[in-house]
């Protein structure tokens, strides 16, 4: 049986590298999978936490977060078409041409 530091451990580095991965890439593509990154490190943290204390509270927020993940994976994917359909290239700092 695997110790709770050890996955929390795991956790924050994960985090870690998706934090890396929305502050220096620029590609829209990367910054999501980042962000879904972070939200996989957290959820491993809420099952750490829910398996150490032997509540099941751990295991409904992992079902929320990737509710939310899935909600906002679906958006950031339909803006990302958007702008690659309208300026023929993915980049961040292009977001403001696609005021209306």
């Amino acid at each position: 049986m695997t110790s709770i530091t050890f996955t929390l451990v795991i956790s924050a580095i994960v985090f870690a590298v998706g934090t890396v991965g929305v502050l220096l890439r620029r590609n829209p593509l990367v910054q999501f999978m980042s962000i879904e990154l972070m939200l996989n490190a957290v959820n491993l943290a809420f099952i750490s936490f829910s398996g150490r204390f032997g509540t099941s509270e751990g295991q409904v927020f992992v079902l929320l977060v990737l509710t939310v993940a899935a909600a906002e994976a679906v958006v950031g994917l339909a803006i990302i078409v958007a702008m690659f359909r309208h300026r023929r290239r993915i980049d961040v700092d292009d977001i403001h041409a696609m005021q209306g």
